[in-house]
């Protein structure tokens, strides 16, 4: 039988009484140094899993921790209840997190979370607190109200909780083939985004994706004296400039053959929903000290931020950069450059399009090497699925306004991993604001996002179970 709208009601008012047991539960999660990339952390992350397994078997999961080549996996199930007709949930979150350096400017140790007052009333600082511990909470936490207030969870749900997300998940994707069948679900659902601001929630429904590229260009077998052979012999760290310096045109289009064949414009609709939010750039732009918008000409700052593709050199060197002067023309010279791209761009053609572009401006007696390191695609949601609907349902209940469907800049690559292997769509709904300093010290959750985001979830599962 669907929940009804007063069991609903009882089990938001248990997540609110209880409000300080999730905070306190989730301080525990963060104390647990869970740097993924740190091979000291190996057996904190390992703990990190185990933690969050005995959460899950708590509430009635079946709930394991599994081997990989890393770090483990811990997958938790819990049945349908009986008379259930909603979908099959797979809740994916990471438990891991990413390095502290510097630590001298947090202003408490980033393992032992503070509960402090902010712009917004209370907020929690520790690393992890919202990328993505605190958010992963805020569903363990709903289904802890459902359980203690309600009796049980509404809903048919498998939890995939990772301890890699942060070094870019490598041995996710061969978890979930070999485990194929078994994490089989109608769509899966991920807090590990933001919303649009403290008062608005959005549901994210466009990512894009990246080619990130390495290249050296080599000239001469050893680096040179610049004053025996300059004006005779290839600099190729001048020559690499000139290459990357015409990646853009003047009015910042990128310059590769074919690059926006496949790009497809936004649609009036999504352009006149974006117009309407009043996105003030400048404003955004003034947080971290500039004041001039730059990339492509002829687009609003939202499309060129969520709907339009980008070319950014990440990183070049070359020769000599340490104190003093050193009269050298290097042998050779490196850059990084990432391509983040929509919907419709393949990455493994853009970065064929990139190898023939700086083909095409070789200098003689140059040569180059690649490498490719990430490839993903480009993400767009089905925002007529019925799972967004009840989503946006959801949300509108519990904010009092409508849910945002906005687009995002980044890219979340366990998406695309779900669709290309799993063969379902994630519904993204997170709680993370734009300045809760995510992979930086004092990283940050507002209290308030942190309890909306379980009573969003509460919310949701009913919508989900065909009650509320």
């Amino acid at each position: 039988m669907p929940p009804s709208p007063d069991m609903v009601a009882a089990v938001l008012s248990h997540a609110d009484a209880s409000v300080d047991g999730s905070r306190g539960r989730l301080f525990d999660l963060l104390r647990i140094p869970s740097i993924s990339t740190q091979p000291d952390h190996r057996q904190d992350c390992l703990r990190a899993a185990e933690w969050v397994c005995d959460q899950l078997a708590g509430l009635g999961f079946a709930a394991d921790v599994r081997p990989t080549g890393g770090h483990p996996v811990v997958v938790a199930h819990h049945p349908a209840p009986a008379g259930y007709t909603g979908p099959h949930i797979l809740f994916y979150g990471h438990y891991d997190v990413q390095p502290v350096d510097p630590l001298e400017l947090w202003h408490s140790p980033p393992f032992d979370p503070q509960l402090v007052d902010g712009e917004h009333g209370k907020r929690f600082v520790a690393r992890g607190a919202v990328d993505d511990k605190g958010q992963t909470m805020t569903f363990i936490e709903a289904l802890r109200a459902w359980k203690e207030a309600a009796g049980g969870i509404p809903a048919h749900i498998t939890a995939l909780i990772e301890g890699e997300e942060e070094i870019g998940s490598p041995n996710l994707e061969p978890f979930l083939a070999a485990n194929r069948r078994e994490l089989a679900a109608d769509l899966a659902l991920i807090s590990d985004t933001g919303m649009w601001d403290i008062d608005t929630p959005a549901i994210t429904t466009r990512l894009r994706g990246m080619t990130y590229v390495q290249l050296t260009l080599k000239a001469a077998n050893r680096d040179l004296h610049s004053g025996l052979y300059g004006g005779s012999a290839l600099n190729p760290i001048n020559a690499l400039a000139r290459v990357l310096g015409e990646l853009h045109d003047a009015n910042g289009r990128i310059q590769l053959p074919g690059f926006y064949d496949k790009v497809k414009p936004v649609s009036n609709a999504q352009r006149a929903q974006w117009d309407a939010l009043a996105f003030d750039e400048h404003a955004f732009l003034g947080k971290i000290g500039l004041d001039t918008p730059a990339g492509e000409r002829g687009y609003s700052a939202l499309e060129r931020l969520w709907a339009r593709p980008t070319a950014d050199i990440n990183g070049m060197w070359g020769g000599y950069t340490g104190a003093g002067g050193k009269t050298v023309i290097a042998s050779e010279a490196s850059a990084k450059i990432s391509f983040r791209l929509v919907p419709g761009q393949n990455p493994d053609e853009v970065f064929e399009q990139f190898q023939r572009f700086v083909g095409e401006r070789l200098p003689p007696g140059a040569t180059v090497t690649y490498e490719c390191g990430t490839r993903s695609p480009g993400i767009e949601v089905n925002v007529e699925s019925p799972w967004v609907r009840a989503a946006q349902t959801a949300l509108t209940e519990e904010y009092g306004k409508p849910a945002l469907l906005m687009g995002s800049g980044g890219s979340i690559p366990v998406v695309n991993s779900l669709r290309s292997v799993l063969g379902i769509d994630s519904l993204l709904m997170g709680f993370g604001l734009d300045d809760d300093q995510v992979h930086s010290p004092n990283e940050k959750f507002e209290q308030r996002c942190f309890h909306h985001g379980i009573r969003s979830h509460i919310r949701l599962l009913a919508k989900f179970a065909g009650g509320g």
